[in-house]
Order: C-alpha cells, then sequence, then structure tokens
C-alpha cells in the first residue's frame, strides 16, 4: 500500500498534501516549524525563513495564485509577505488540510530501502513509507563569500536581515550590500534612505540589468510572452523590450552589464534605478579582502564600513539524506538536474516538489507537478526508461537554461509557462505508456 511521506509545509509542500488527500492516497506530512508558511512566515521560529519586514512579493497577485483558490480581489499587485502567510494559512483551512500536518516534527534522516524509506524523525521515532516528497525549499541555507582577512564590523548574510534596526542597528552606519539580486537591492533601497545608513554601499562582481516591475501601468509579468510563441522570438522581443524600458545601467551610475538582458534570474526592482541615479546608493567593484573596518576592492581601493550584508543567494541542502548517497546530493557546481525538476533518474520513490527557480514564481509551481505525481502513483501515468529520462532531462536543461550565463544560481532555472506546457506533454504520454503497458 502506498504511504508517503512529505517533508515541509510551505507553499509546495501544502499543494502536494492536497493533491494526494484529493486522490485518497495516504501520507504524513512533516513541518519543522509551528505553522504552515515556510518561507514566507516571518520570524518563523524554525529559523529557516528569509523574509525580512517590509518584504513584498516581486510576483503580482494573478500570476503566484492556486488554480482552486484564487487570490482575494482587493489584494495590491504585490503583495506582502503577511499577506502571502494569510494566504497559505487560509489555503490549508480551506481544504481541511491543518489536521494532516505534525507540527514541530523535522527529518533527521531518511534512507533508501528495497521498499521505499526509513525516516527517522526529530521525536526519535522511524517510520516506513513508499515514497518521499520532499519539499524542504532552498532558500534556508544561506551561501556566505569566504573573504581573506577579518571584519571588526557586523558581517552577516541577508537571511539574518529583518529590519533596519534587527538584528543590527543600520542608522547612522556606514553599510555595503554584496550583490545585485533582488533580495539584495530590497535591502539596498530600504537603507539608503537619508535617515538610515549614513553610506549606503552595493558591491558587484558585475553588472546586472535591472527590471522595473510594471510596464504601461500593468504588473511587467502580466505581459510576458506565452509559452506559444518560440522561445528565440519571445527571447528577442522581451530583450528589445527592456533595453526601451530602463536604457543603459551607466545611465543610473551602475556598472554595464556584461550579458544581455534576460541572461540572469531577473532582478526586480520599483525603487533600485531611481535610488542609484539620486545618489543614495554608491556602487562598489568585488570585496578582493577585510582588515578591521578596511574593506579592500578588486580594484585596489579600499573603504571604511560598520556593516556588511550579503546577499548572495543560498545553496541546496538536504541534510537528511546519507552523506555518502551521492547521487543525492547536488554536485561541487551547485547542479542537481532532475527529470522534469522532479525526479533523479534511476532513484525511485523520491520525488522533489518546488526544486526550481522558476520565473515569474515558484509559488505554485508544486501544485503543477503534484499532477505527476499523483498519477505515478495510482499507476495511470508510467515513467519512460531511465535512460530516456536522462535524455530528457538534458534536453529540459539545454532549453531552460541556454539563455543564462553559467553560474550557481542558474543550475535549477526554468521558464515557468513553457515547463508547465512540457509537463503536460509528459503527463499525457506517460499516460500513453502506462494503457500499452496494461494492454
Amino acid at each position: 500500500m502506498t504511504r508517503v511521506c512529505v517533508i515541509g509545509a510551505g507553499c509546495s509542500g501544502i499543494t502536494t498534501a492536497k493533491r494526494l488527500r484529493e486522490h485518497g492516497i495516504d501520507y504524513d506530512q512533516l513541518e519543522l516549524s509551528d505553522d504552515v508558511g515556510g518561507n514566507w512566515y516571518f520570524r518563523n521560529p524554525n529559523g529557516r525563513s528569509a523574509v525580512y519586514e517590509s518584504l513584498h512579493i516581486d510576483t503580482s497577485k494573478t500570476r503566484l495564485q492556486f488554480e482552486d483558490f484564487p487570490v482575494p480581489g482587493d489584494w495590491p499587485d504585490f503583495p506582502s509577505h503577511r499577506l502571502m502567510h494569510d494566504y497559505f494559512r487560509a489555503y490549508v483551512d480551506e481544504f481541511g488540510l491543518r489536521d494532516g500536518i505534525e507540527f514541530g516534527v523535522g527529518v533527521d534522516s531518511a534512507r533508501r530501502t528495497s521498499s521505499g524509506w526509513n525516516v527517522t524523525l526529530s521525536t526519535g521515532e522511524t517510520r516506513s513509507y513508499t515514497d518521499l516528497a520532499v519539499a524542504n525549499g532552498h532558500h534556508w541555507k544561506p551561501r556566505l563569500p569566504d573573504y581573506p582577512g577579518d571584519f571588526d564590523g557586523d558581517l552577516m548574510h541577508s537571511h539574518s536581515y529583518l529590519s533596519p534596526f534587527e538584528p543590527v542597528e543600520i542608522r547612522g552606519k556606514t553599510v555595503i550590500v554584496v550583490g545585485m539580486g533582488n533580495s539584495a537591492m530590497d535591502v539596498a533601497s530600504e537603507l539608503s534612505a537619508p535617515w538610515m545608513a549614513a553610506r549606503l554601499y552595493v558591491s558587484a562582481r558585475h553588472g546586472v540589468w535591472v527590471l522595473p516591475k510594471y510596464r504601461n501601468g500593468q504588473p511587467a509579468d502580466k505581459v510576458m510572452a506565452p509559452p506559444d510563441i518560440p522561445k528565440e522570438q519571445a527571447l528577442a522581443a522581451s530583450r528589445e523590450l527592456i533595453r526601451g524600458l530602463v536604457g543603459s545601467m551607466s545611465s543610473y551610475g551602475l556598472p554595464e552589464p556584461d550579458h544581455e538582458p534576460l541572461s540572469a534570474h531577473p532582478s526586480v526592482s520599483a525603487d533600485f534605478l531611481t535610488k542609484a541615479g539620486s545618489g543614495d546608493i554608491h556602487m562598489l567593484p568585488a570585496i578582493s579582502r577585510l582588515d578591521g573596518r578596511t574593506v579592500w576592492l578588486a580594484d585596489g581601493s579600499s573603504v571604511e564600513a560598520d556593516v556588511i550584508i550579503c546577499a548572495t543567494g543560498y545553496e541546496m541542502s538536504f541534510p537528511f539524506f546519507d552523506p555518502g548517497d551521492v547521487a543525492l546530493h547536488p554536485d561541487s557546481d551547485h547542479r542537481y538536474p532532475l527529470f522534469k525538476r522532479m525526479i533523479k533518474p534511476g532513484v525511485d520513490h523520491l520525488f522533489f516538489m518546488g526544486l526550481a527557480q522558476s520565473s515569474p514564481t515558484i509559488v505554485n509551481l508544486a501544485e503543477q507537478q503534484s499532477k505527476l505525481l499523483v498519477r505515478l502513483l495510482e499507476g495511470s501515468y508510467v515513467l519512460p526508461s531511465v535512460e530516456e529520462q536522462e535524455r530528457i532531462m538534458r534536453a529540459d536543461e539545454a532549453v531552460h537554461l541556454e539563455q543564462y550565463y553559467s553560474a550557481p544560481r542558474h543550475t535549477i532555472q526554468i521558464d515557468f509557462g513553457r515547463y508547465c506546457v512540457d509537463l503536460m506533454k509528459e503527463i499525457e504520454a506517460g499516460q500513453v505508456r502506462a494503457r500499452r503497458a496494461t494492454g
């Protein structure tokens, strides 16, 4: 009898559990925290939330909503983390999922067996399952730069940043924000206000294209090219549009990117370009070493600083897997290829839910992936051979990653719209294989 262990009750875990329940598939759902929401739970007591007090999602409300649970009509275009958390709580309550979640229970280990998985809980109990659905997220283990030297001020990852007053008092201090992703731009824009940091620097190894949240009065992701337009054509048109909208990055006092627009995961900000162009944000090259309060830079210059906030991304991590089971861990280049971003070819009964850097959103990704999961568990869908899975996986990665420059942040990138079209085609193909298998 099928029995699934769902690890996590963030947005990916709860929508996976809903689909399993609807199909009458037995499951346990384990959540280390005391509530649902995962990364969107501000001050999450499990310490794994990356949310800061002023955070608003960069995806518009209609793009992030679940299929059968629309967001409230009076929501703003870009909701706050509080609205997001309330939405996930309401989803769980609407579909009666809360009683099926074991709160305060983590997973210490998950080991493969001949019939599935042995899962040891933080309570010390070990349970056996036929299948494992991993929805533990990938924005909880900060990646910190290893700078030579020592810093006498406060050095932290943006994961620890909660507000201009916590965990470090920022007012009146000289601050360096490292990175030019979405979190870096949000934090830098907030701290660059005249009544906050005395001086706000942003240190970056190279320039990026900063995209606006709105185009012609509409959320920018609402006018993304639909997946039925050939990708090369859509990409060329989008790049032309972006250049027309924002112009040259050097016009704002920023370094010029060494890549085309959309060759990196989008950096979206409503404020950053204005702050930079107004002189509130000052750009620095990469940090080369630290010496007391002196921060030395790649061009040989230096600045004095009190606080360094590193918005330098996260590592994928599955600490409950056997360290010696190499197939279950990302490689040294932060690569973790999966068939349809869900399945490790050759590893049976293991499914990763929401493990992608999805544009425009990851919120409802697992909702789509769970359509394949339940069909596979029920037997109405059959996987292709391991060799064919690997071939398809390589082809999919080529399509989704070809526009991006090589970097650890781009190893699990997908275009949500095109991914969903491909996923539905694969489900149909797997259903055909299932019918053939049963004669």
